[in-house]
Formats: structure tokens, sequence, C-alpha cells
């Protein structure tokens, strides 16, 4: 976190870093260099020691340290949520919860209006029974199926994290435009609706196409294949 958020304050990398997963004395606080996003956040959350010698998913270089520390996205998540309070909106759309369902690395945040007596079926509809009907199951296949072919599916999940991430804000902005205008609270309250709808079809669309890529490539992968063609 420390690394992410102030990468200048100190040196972290090197023979002669300031601080390493084995410093007992890390600053217990710091003034991040900039404003914090919602992506940051994500990205802190998301953390397996990308970029440095401890990565599990590490392929090249020396990997005496791959996996060595445990990652801040450990494949036990389940559910993830970062509030967004913005001060210069009304009270009744203040709020923005943004979610996620499993692993931090390999998943997404949806943004979503509080203050809205009904979820999404996408999201609400999970149960015991594994189905691409669900934001819950999808993140988990597309997840399991990543981390499995990583090398060759990383560059599909940095495509969904940023192309949802970009949609929602588009979509959020959309809508608090129409909020503007609007000052009748039950129509206010549909206006919210439909805009948690909107994130909640969009987040399928793209989970649907993201879960179709990797699942491509880990079937390239699997160990019955053979070099000639089977023709």
């Amino acid at each position: 976190m420390l690394r992410t958020l102030n990468p200048k304050t100190f040196v972290w990398d090197g023979p002669y870093a300031d601080y390493t997963p084995l410093s007992d004395d890390l600053p217990w606080c710091l003034i991040p260099e900039k404003k914090i996003t919602v992506e940051d956040v994500k990205y802190v959350l998301s953390s397996h020691y990308q970029g440095t010698p401890y990565d599990p998913y590490l392929s090249y270089g020396d990997k005496s340290m791959k996996g060595a520390y445990r990652s801040i996205g450990v494949n036990r998540t389940d559910f993830l949520s970062v509030i967004q309070m913005r001060a210069d909106k009304k009270d009744d759309c203040r709020a923005i919860e943004w979610v996620a369902f499993c692993s931090n690395a390999f998943n997404t945040l949806l943004p979503f209006y509080a203050d809205v007596e009904t979820t999404p079926e996408y999201l609400s509809n999970t149960d015991k029974t594994v189905s691409t009907d669900n934001f819950y199951w999808t993140s988990r296949l597309i997840a399991t199926m990543a981390d499995a072919s990583y090398k060759n599916s990383l560059f599909h999940i940095e495509r969904y994290q940023g192309h949802v991430m970009a949609k929602s804000h588009e979509l959020i902005a959309k809508y608090d435009n129409r909020l503007e205008n609007v000052t009748d609270p039950k129509e206010r309250m549909e206006i919210k609706k439909e805009a948690n709808e909107a994130v909640a079809q969009m987040a399928k669309e793209e989970s649907l196409n993201t879960l179709e890529k990797v699942l491509s490539e880990l079937t390239n992968q699997m160990k019955n294949a053979y070099s000639r063609s089977d023709a």
C-alpha cells in the first residue's frame, strides 16, 4: 500500500531500499502523493506484489522469492466494497457503492447508487448453483480460468477491468446529469434504479465477453493438445 500510494516518498526497490516486506518499522501512515481514486483503492486491494520479485505469477528473472509473501488480493476474497462520498452531489445521490466479487486480482468494481430499495437481479440472484446468469459466479469463473492461464489471459483481464471502469464512470456521469434537473423524490428514485440496472447490464455483457476469451485461452492449454493439425 505504501509503495503504491507513495512511490516517490521512499526508495522501495533494489539493494538500498528504505523498506522491504521484511521491514518491521514501516510508517504507520502517510499522506498520499496525490488524491486517491477508486481505481487506486482497487489496485492496492488487488496487489499480489506485481512488478516485484515476490509476485507469485512471476515468469522471468530470479524466481527464488516468487510467492514468498502473502498477497493482499488473495484467492479467498469473496467481496469488496468501496464507498465513494461525493461532496458536490445532493444527499440522496452523494454515496456511490462500488462492489466486486471474488479474487481482487481478476475482478472489477461496479458502481451503484446507494439508498435504492432494490438490487439488480444480476447481482442479487446468487445461490449455490454455478451460473453465468449472475455476477458472482461469472467473476469466479473468470478468475479461476485467468489464474490457470495467467500469461495469456492477463491482457484480457486488464482490458476487462479498464472497459468496465470507464463505462461505469460514463454511466454514473450520465445519470448524475439527469438527476440534476429532477426534484421529485419518486422520480429521482426511479432514475437511480434505472442507473443501477444499466450498470448491471453493462457488467453482464463485459463479463461474458471476457469469460469467453479466458475460456479460449485455457482451452488451448489443455494437456491433451497436439502440435499438428487434428484434421
